[in-house]
C-alpha cells in the first residue's frame, strides 16, 4: 500500500460510468450511472443516471458538474476519463470552458483510472449485488445511501483505515475513547457504522 495522497494538494478528479439493470414495468432496463471521484480526498459524487445517455444528457451533466465543482473549497483542474464514446468532444469542451482539462487514459489500461475502477468494484460488491432494483427511484435511494456511507462513515485503508474527511474539514474528529457503542445502519442493515456516543 502506497502513501495516502496529500488532501491539501491541487485536486484532480477521475470520472467513470457503470451500468445496472433495473426492474421496471416494461421489464429490465439498463441504467447508466455517471460519477466523479476526487483522487486527493477519495470522495465520490454521483453526477446522474439515465437509461438513455445521449449526447444532450452528457452535455447537461458536464454543466451540472461545473456548478458542483464551483462550490468545492478547491476546484479540480484535471479530469481523468476512459475512452467511452458517450464522453463527446462537446462534453470535454464544456468542462474545459471552466478550466477543467479532460485527459483520456490509455486503451485497455484500467490501472490508469484505478481509483474510479476500484469504487465501481466497491459499490457493486458491497451494495448493488445484494438488491433487485425496482425502478429508478429505488436505484437513486440505494446509491444515495451507499455514497453517504462511503463518504462519511466507511473506513478506507488508503487513508490509514479512517473515514474520509468531510468537505471543509481540516482533520477528522478524534474518536471518543469512552461511551456507549452505537450502530448506525443503512439499507436495512447491509451497511453498518459503529461509533462511540459522546457522554
Amino acid at each position: 500500500m502506497g502513501p495516502s495522497p496529500n488532501q491539501n494538494s491541487p485536486t484532480n478528479s477521475a470520472e467513470e460510468a457503470f451500468s445496472k439493470n433495473v426492474w421496471t414495468k416494461g421489464g429490465f432496463v439498463e441504467f447508466f450511472v455517471l460519477f466523479f471521484i476526487n483522487i486527493a480526498t477519495r470522495r465520490v459524487h454521483i453526477a446522474g443516471m439515465t437509461p438513455h445517455p445521449n449526447s444532450a444528457w452528457m452535455e447537461q451533466q458536464a454543466r451540472n458538474m461545473n456548478s458542483y465543482f464551483d462550490e468545492l473549497p478547491q476546484r479540480p483542474t484535471l479530469l481523468i476519463r476512459d475512452h467511452d464514446s458517450k464522453f463527446t468532444a462537446e462534453f470535454d469542451a464544456i468542462l474545459k470552458s471552466e478550466g477543467l482539462d479532460a485527459k483520456k487514459v490509455g486503451p485497455r489500461a484500467p490501472n490508469l483510472n484505478a481509483y474510479a475502477e476500484r469504487w465501481v468494484q466497491s459499490v457493486r460488491q458491497e451494495c448493488l449485488e445484494h438488491f433487485i432494483v425496482l425502478g429508478e427511484a429505488h436505484l437513486r435511494h440505494i446509491l444515495g445511501e451507499y455514497v453517504a456511507y462511503y463518504n462519511e462513515e466507511r473506513p478506507h485503508q488508503g487513508v490509514g483505515n479512517a473515514r474520509l474527511r468531510r468537505i471543509g474539514e481540516e482533520e477528522p474528529p478524534t474518536e471518543v475513547a469512552e461511551g456507549a457503542i452505537v450502530c448506525r445502519e443503512r439499507l436495512g442493515g447491509l451497511l453498518k457504522h459503529y461509533y462511540r456516543q459522546a457522554a
